[in-house]
């Protein structure tokens, strides 16, 4: 049932009513009020509308709708790795990168009471980037597709026995008492987010800024493919910043790769790797060029 606790739920319809509103001021976002991504929204555009949706795939669905003109997703953390299933649904979702944004990530331990907890509930991410934490406590770890919505959970059911790891503003949209901050085990903690929207933006806008290009491609199931469709940006002088594999489908035959390189369509280098990597793949899907938002190295 895709539906948050009863103590987020005056918040959700106050800010879905709003970005009824003004459709394209709307960014929609995976979590309750109070979340990481809310507060990435925020950062990224302060005069957005907010629009909460109970997971990733529903936030690209109001894209889709037309119910939000942009959504914003997180896409992997400095401590945990890529986020679970966001590139499977990226490029399912038909929707393109048009802007990224860095947030340094800090979550509270928070609950009815100062404890002790038994479990904590959090999303999946956020409980790995605080196993220590919570080892070194003997709490265990409880997921939730949340932050923020653990957080209300936790309002919701009562028992002080149960705490939420969430980022500090959820205790105080819902109610619940801090106990410990800074609860992440490494505190240069920080999530990579992309906005998506329907149209991707002219690559001519980018030309005279640093740019990032993401995209995807399927070696073909030979010997030394994946050397050769590297090889087109080496000779290129492109600089690949990301590269990670997963399979698709049961067959184990061939490998997809998520990539980031430097640069944008328009620039030559870019352009003619662009073109070789078309000649050594089965596949090649570009999610969205887009302003750099940091350096990488």
């Amino acid at each position: 049932m895709r539906k948050f606790p009863e103590p987020a739920l005056a918040l959700v319809d106050a800010m879905r009513a709003a970005a009824r509103s003004d459709p394209a001021r709307a960014i929609a976002f995976g979590g309750a009020p109070g979340s990481n991504s809310h507060q990435a929204t925020m950062a990224y555009a302060p005069d957005a509308l907010p629009l909460p949706c109970y997971g990733f795939e529903d936030a690209l669905d109001a894209v889709h709708a037309g119910v939000a003109g942009a959504a914003m997703i997180p896409i992997d953390n400095s401590q945990a790795g890529r986020v679970s299933d966001i590139h499977f649904l990226l490029p399912e979702s038909g929707l393109f990168i048009i802007a990224e944004h860095f947030m340094p990530i800090t979550h509270a331990l928070m609950g009815l009471g100062p404890g002790p907890f038994e479990g904590a509930w959090s999303h999946p991410h956020a409980l790995a980037q605080s196993r220590h934490f919570l080892a070194e406590r003997g709490i265990a770890g409880l997921s939730y597709a949340d932050t923020a919505g653990a957080a209300a959970l936790v309002a919701e059911r009562g028992d002080p026995a149960m705490a939420a790891i969430a980022p500090p503003l959820a205790a105080e949209l819902y109610g619940l008492q801090i106990v410990e901050r800074e609860v992440e085990d490494a505190h240069d903690n920080t999530t990579r987010f992309v906005v998506l929207a329907k149209a991707a933006p002219d690559p001519a806008s980018l030309a005279g800024q640093p740019a990032m290009t993401t995209f995807m491609f399927q070696v073909r199931n030979l010997p030394a493919a994946l050397y050769k469709a590297l090889g087109c940006f080496a000779t290129n002088g492109v600089n690949m910043t990301k590269l990670e594999s997963y399979q698709q489908g049961a067959s184990f035959a061939a490998t997809r790769f998520y990539c980031d390189i430097e640069g944008a369509p328009g620039d030559p280098r870019v352009d003619a790797a662009l073109e070789e990597l078309e000649f050594q793949v089965s596949d090649l899907r570009l999610l969205g060029s887009y302003r750099r938002a940091r350096t990488r190295g």
